[in-house]
This record gives structure tokens, sequence and C-alpha cells, in this order.
């Protein structure tokens, strides 16, 4: 063991080493040149506050005071105290390093003062929590004592205890479970348990409103009037489960809002796209931590009501697995027969949702779980037509938008050439809601050569000027557009967005048969051109073709766009075409499309979305469609002006759409 004491502070200017023996070259450090005075005003100054910090500090050696008894130099005196002071290892190296003794003295002072002000706040927050302590130790012996003078009086039992509000009662305010008490209780206050709206009884006002709000959608309409005109005479009419199937942007959800405000009624919202936990729906026990309510209850609280409409969105996007099937939750809500009774798990009383009217929403009708469409009234709202949209845009999109934008009609003036050019241009969907956010860009940048400008300019947007404010167009017209080799035939699709034009393209190669599917197509899909290749090399001398040609070689179908996913089973007929055009070498018309699935036996069957699909036919200038004759009473669903430009050609068997084709 080796003690080092220090002798006096120098200055080290460089190391040497010899023989494993280090030595230094070092100079003399100046000490401060004080007076009696002051060096005895410092040396006080430091006993003054070395005796304070004594008795105020318990972990502070007393020891020091007898080492710095008699000692006036500060210069010694700063080095005792520095070694005593309960600081870290840096602070007194930072100690070693001062040659300067004043400097040391106001170090240590600094490390004193706030020492003792840390010592000061520890107690105030020891006597804090001791008062706390006391304070509910005080509660608690005064509610055992209110316990037991109940008992006494018989005002309680043991069995009394498990009531949640006595419970709450008897709870310490420090308990846990007070405020998951408090919670549940707040919970069932703030429930609408017998809270009505009344109805609006003017259904002409009624039907008025909804008009005013959107165009066309008259199946919706008129089902919420026939539902209000029946209650008006029966006074129990169950509310109607609607669902509203269509495309994005068709005004699904502002349909279902738009009739919450025309009847009077509140408008909650919720949205189950995604969720796979049943739990969400129809809420967790209390025993879990962080319990709450599922979303059904959470929406009637919002909506104040017993008789909301209740918007349920995107339902055929929930998802199933190990947490639980969410679908199956919502039976008990969407089911007339049991809705009357739901019991929430957080709340586990019945609850009354048979005023409510629900309200729900999807893309695909297919993709709506099985259980739920069984309890739903469905109602399609199909996709715009161009002219449909041009009536939107000036009747709903512009005049919003102008007001958003704090300008007023006199301002900005769209002409109907204009929207149709932006309709067919720059936007390509089925609903409006990209044609609103184009009718917003160039509202934008005329509000901004206003406000830059500071004029108030009157504005005409038309065909001249709405490439200033828009570019170059994204989507090009196919009315002109002439399909160039043989092998490429115009399909029609329905997608989330609507109907779209699908060209299939085919060729063939030397090779043993085989067949190359490209354009990232889904298994139906894949299906229907081994389907249609089956067909042609089943029926080849009905098309006038050697077998040779299917041996011989191979065959390389592709659906561009390859990036996108495609899939369904209603481009049989559109494969199959192509497959002959290229075999036979004979163009198809540009004006001709088709769609329709097709069997092995050359059968056409019906397909989905027929007025999405005529109306993409009718926007890339198609004349002449093939769809299945099953599919005929659909037509009465395909707006007039679209049947006065398209001749549409019903087809059972293939062998009809091959002899009119070419």
């Amino acid at each position: 063991r080796i003690i080092l004491s220090g002798i006096n502070r120098v200055y080290v200017h460089a190391y040497t080493k010899d023989d494993n023996l280090f030595e230094a070259m070092v100079s003399d450090t100046e000490e401060d040149e004080l007076d009696i005075k002051e060096e005895l005003a410092y040396s006080r100054a430091l006993n003054k506050h070395i005796e304070v910090y004594v008795k105020e500090v318990p972990y502070m050696s007393n020891s020091v005071l007898g080492q710095i008894a008699g000692i006036t130099s500060i210069s010694r005196l700063t080095d005792i105290i520095a070694l005593f002071l309960p600081t870290t290892f840096e602070r007194k190296k930072e100690y070693i390093e001062e040659v300067s003794s004043t400097s040391r003295v106001k170090m240590i002072l600094d490390d004193i003062n706030r020492d003792i002000e840390v010592m000061k706040l520890e107690e105030e927050i020891e006597r804090e929590v001791t008062k706390k302590m006391d304070e509910s130790q005080k509660e608690y012996v005064l509610r055992e004592k209110i316990k037991a003078i109940k008992e006494e009086l018989g005002d309680i039992n043991d069995k009394d205890t498990d009531i949640d509000l006595l419970r709450y009662e008897m709870c310490s305010s420090l308990s846990p479970e007070v405020g998951i008490i408090r919670n549940y209780i707040d919970w069932l206050i703030n429930l609408p348990w017998d809270n009505f709206t009344k109805d609006e009884t003017n259904l002409v006002k009624v039907k008025k409103y909804l008009d005013s709000t959107h165009f066309g959608l008259d199946k919706a309409k008129e089902r919420i009037i026939e539902y209000l005109a029946v209650k008006q005479k029966t006074n129990n009419l169950k509310s109607p489960i609607l669902c509203f199937v269509g495309p994005p942007g068709v005004g699904k959800t502002t349909l279902a809002k738009s009739i919450a405000k025309s009847i009077g009624r509140e408008t909650t919202k919720i949205s189950v796209g995604g969720i796979n936990d049943e739990a969400e729906i129809v809420g967790h026990r209390r025993t879990y931590l962080g319990a709450n309510p599922g979303l059904i209850i959470q929406g009637m609280k919002k909506a104040g009501t017993t008789n909301p409409v209740f918007i349920i969105d995107e339902i055929d996007k929930m998802t199933k697995d190990i947490k639980g099937d969410p679908a199956s939750s919502l039976l008990e809500v969407l089911d007339p027969e049991q809705n009357n009774k739901f019991i929430d798990l957080f709340i586990e009383e019945e609850f009354d949702l048979s005023n409510v009217m629900f309200i729900t929403t999807a893309n695909y009708i297919e993709q709506i779980p099985n259980e739920l469409r069984d309890r739903l009234e469905i109602i399609e709202l199909y996709s715009y037509t161009e002219y449909e949209k041009l009536d939107i845009a000036k009747k709903h999109l512009i005049p919003k938008e102008i007001t958003e934008h704090g300008l007023t009609s006199k301002n900005v003036r769209f002409t109907d050439d204009a929207i149709l050019t932006i309709i067919r241009g720059y936007t390509k969907e089925a609903g409006v809601r990209e044609l609103d956010r184009v009718i917003a860009t160039v509202i934008r940048k005329i509000v901004k050569d206003i406000v830059m400008n500071n004029t108030k300019s009157n504005c005409i947007i038309n065909n001249g000027n709405i490439k200033k404010y828009l570019g170059n167009k994204k989507y090009l017209d196919n009315n002109d557009k002439e399909l160039l080799s043989a092998g490429v035939v115009n399909g029609l699709a329905y997608t989330p967005y609507g109907g779209d034009l699908l060209q299939v393209e085919v060729t063939y190669f030397s090779g043993t048969g085989n067949l190359v599917l490209t354009g990232s197509l889904g298994d139906v899909m894949k299906e229907s051109a081994t389907i249609a290749l089956s067909y042609i090399k089943a029926n080849a001398k009905t098309f006038k073709l050697d077998d040779k040609i299917f041996r011989e070689n191979d065959f390389h179908i592709h659906v561009p766009e390859g990036a996108i996913p495609k899939e369904g089973p209603s481009a049989g007929v559109t494969l199959t075409t192509a497959i002959l055009s290229s075999l036979l070498n004979k163009k198809v018309s540009s004006n001709v499309a088709m769609t329709g699935e097709v069997t092995l036996t050359g059968k056409v069957l019906p397909i989905g979305g027929l007025k999405e699909k005529s109306i993409a036919a009718f926007r890339s200038g198609i004349e002449r469609v093939f769809i299945p004759k099953e599919n005929e009473p659909d037509l009465e669903e395909i707006p007039k002006e679209i049947k006065n430009k398209i001749d549409f050609i019903l087809v059972d068997d293939y062998i009809q759409i091959f002899k009119k084709v070419w």
C-alpha cells in the first residue's frame, strides 16, 4: 500500500525515461499574492461555510473541522477541504489543476451551496411523501371505521362489497382499481340509453335535400324514402341495414352522411378495413389492462343518441386470423333479429341497436363476408358517365371549391368543353374524387395569380388555356387508335377504380406446344387462358386450323400493363379471340371490344360490372361490344347516351363472336 502526499503544484514541461526511471522537467507555479486581510477574509468565509455544511449535510465528515483548525493559508485550506468534499473524481481533479487559490475558494463555495440546496429539496420531497402516506393511512382508517359502523347498523353486508358503485366508494384513492371502476361508470353514464332524435316527416323535403347533395344514385334515395314512408305508417319498423357497394369516389360515404342530415339524425362513423381482432368490435373484458369498449359502443357514445345513422366503412376489407373473426362479431350488430340486445364485453349490459340505421360500404360485393352479406340490403352505386361527371362538376364540385378557396362564381367560370377535357384527359376513375382534386388545382393556381398580382381577375377556363393550369394531358383518347397487328384484341375489365379497356396480345413461335403467360395475371385469368387454348385445339377444324400448329409452336399471351395485377374470368372470350386472331393472321377492328367467361365447350357465361365496362368502352371510342346473353337485364342500367353510341351484341356461344368479329 502506497500513500502519496503532494508537496506543491508545478508545471510539467517534459518527461524523460532512464533505466525505467521517469523524470520530469518542471517549473514552480505562482500563488496568488494576497495581503493578510484578504487571506483572513477568505479563510473565515471558508470556515463559516464548512461549519454550516457539516451541520446540514449528514454524509459530510465533521473530522474536516479538526483538520483545518488554526490554518490561515487559503492555499493549504482549500486543498484540505477539497479532499473531504463528497464529490466526483473528475471534480477533485479540477481542484488539483486549478493553480489560483482564490478560484479554488469560489469552487468550494459553489459546490457547498449547491449541495445544501439539493439537500433541502430532498428533505422537502421526503416531507411531501410522508404527508401523503399519513393522509392515505388516515383515509384507510376512517374508511374501515365507516365500514364497521355500517355493519353495526345493518346497512352493509359482505356480498354488497362486490357492487361496482359501492366498491368504488369503499376503495382507497391510491388503489389501482379506482381508475378502472371510474372509467366503467363514466361509460355507463355517458351512453345514450334512451336519447332519441325525431325523424323528418316531410318526405318531399328529404328527397329534395338528397338530390341537392348527390347526383343520380336513385335506388339508394328511393330506399330511404320507402323506409321513412313505411315507418310513418307503422311506427315500429326496424331500421334497414344498407350496404352501398361501388368503386372508390362514387359517393358512398358522403351519401350516407347526407341521408343522416336529410332525416335529422346524428352521424357516427367507423372503419373496419384491416381489422383482424374481434375485440375491436365487441370490446375487451375489464380484466385486461387498458380495456375499453369496442368500436360500436364508442361510436354510439360519440353520436349521443339511440337512433343515429351509423356508417361502417370498408366491410369488405376485414381480415381473419388467430386473433379472431371480426366479421362474425359484426353479426350481432347487423342482424335485425339480434341487435336489440347487443352486449359489449366491457359494458356487460344489453344495449339496444335496433333503432340505429346502419349503412355499410364496400368496393367489392364478392369480398363481403358471406355471413354478413345475408343480413345486408345491397345497393350498388355504379360508375358515373362523362356527362354525369359534367353535371356533378357544374352543380357540386366547382361551386364547393370556389367557395372553399375564397372566390365567387364571378371570379372563375369553367366552360362545358373544358370540364369534359379535364374528365377525359386528366382523370381516369369511376367516381369524381380525382376530378375534384384537379378542379381544386386549377382554382388554387387562379388564387395564386390573383394574390401575387393583386388583381381581381375574372377567369374563364376553356380548352384554350386549360394546359396552362394542368400541363399536358395524362390520358390520351383511343378513338382513332388502330390495331396494327393480328393477335391484339380489346377486352373490358372491372377494376377498383371502375371499368377499363384491356388489350390482350398473343403471338406464337417455333416450339413444342408450351403456353407462356405474362402481365401479372392471377390464377383465375391463367386458367381462362388455358381454357381458351384448349377450346381452340378441340375445335381446330371449325376454325380451319391444322393440328400441327399447336404441336410445333409455343404460344405467348401478354396483357399490358405488366406491373398491374389482373384477375377474373371475364377475359375468356377476349383471350380466345386474340389467340385465333394470331393463328389466322386476321386483325380485329379497334372499334370492337368484348367481355365474358368462356367454358371448354365454348359457352359464354355472364360477368359483373357491365355498366363500368360499358363506360370504359364509351370513353375509348368503342362502337361494338360483345357481352353474354345472360347479362341482357343489366343493359337497363346502361345510360342512354352510351346505348345510343355502342352496339351491344348478345352471345351465348363463342361461335357467334367468331362469325361476327371478322
